[in-house]
């Protein structure tokens, strides 16, 4: 036993730290949602009281539109995952499997983009959809469309990637056989790559997802209005202001917010997991 306590003690110390350290920031919101005061302050470790208020101000406030800020967040983040990855697997096929005139370039080129980081990009970004609300108000700044725009078009690269290392991990004695079999490259893509694909599919749509539900640089700066914003944006506003910081609400929110990318994630644990451990060989 002391030999045991001696070589493995300090792992399960280092161990618990970890995990309580991890732990902290989450219990800390979750008892700041119920907190009255509206704060971060906690007298004990367990309150003694605990309301229901800041969920209250969530729902029943009329100057705070909740609601419409998750649905214009499911909307955006669920589109911008569905097309990414459609766009992304037929561009990553394309890539691994056919032959025409720039394919090395445009690979290349993908990645070259990729090595800068997207924030340069933003002032550039924002005066392109500036001009395009002039004469295409619909998808220009300040609407939802337009932003879309933009998240489609800065997750390209990072789909395709991912995608074509999956696709050139499928032996092409599938694709030959398909051919002798007269199927052309659309029913290739289709019948044999999409759904040797599922669990990778499922891993990129989900992150796709995850990073456009929690993005807050472009959606700030592109969503004006109250009734367009998304959640991330919207609840900025309990703890954007200098004196009117209001934690209780935000916090309340968040965990609200959390719920749909818990449920989605779960719904595809067994896609992930698969898709995270793929092997090189495929069927």
């Amino acid at each position: 036993m002391k030999k045991w306590l001696r070589e493995n003690s300090w792992r399960h110390a280092i161990g618990i730290f970890i995990c309580l350290f991890s732990i902290f920031p989450l219990y800390l919101v979750v008892i700041s949602s119920f907190n009255p005061s509206g704060s971060l302050q906690l007298t004990s470790f367990i309150p003694k009281v605990l309301s229901w208020n800041n969920y209250h101000t969530l729902f029943k406030s009329p100057a705070i539109p909740y609601l419409t800020w998750m649905k214009n967040s499911l909307y955006i983040a669920g589109s911008v995952a569905l097309i990414s990855v459609m766009i992304g697997s037929a561009a990553a096929f394309a890539f691994s499997r056919l032959n025409f005139t720039g394919k090395k370039l445009g690979i290349q080129l993908l990645l070259l983009v990729q090595m800068f980081p997207a924030i340069l990009a933003i002032s550039a970004v924002y005066v392109i959809m500036e001009r395009v609300h002039n004469f295409a108000p619909d998808i220009g700044l300040g609407t939802q469309p337009g932003l879309l725009l933009v998240y489609l078009g800065g997750a390209m690269g990072v789909n395709i990637w991912l995608l074509k290392g999956f696709v050139d991990s499928i032996p092409m004695e599938l694709d030959e056989a398909a051919k002798i079999d007269g199927a052309s490259a659309v029913q290739t893509f289709w019948l044999i790559f999409v759904p040797l694909a599922a669990p990778v599919l499922a891993v990129v749509t989900l992150m796709s997802f995850i990073g456009t539900f929690n993005e807050y640089i472009l959606a700030r700066l592109f969503l004006v209005n109250m009734n367009t914003r998304t959640v991330a944006v919207g609840l900025q506003q309990f703890i954007g202001g200098q004196y009117s910081q209001n934690w209780g609400p935000f916090a309340a929110g968040s965990i609200i917010a959390s719920v749909p990318i818990v449920i989605i994630f779960l719904s595809l644990q067994k896609y992930i997991v698969s898709g995270l451990t793929a092997g090189s060989v495929k069927g």
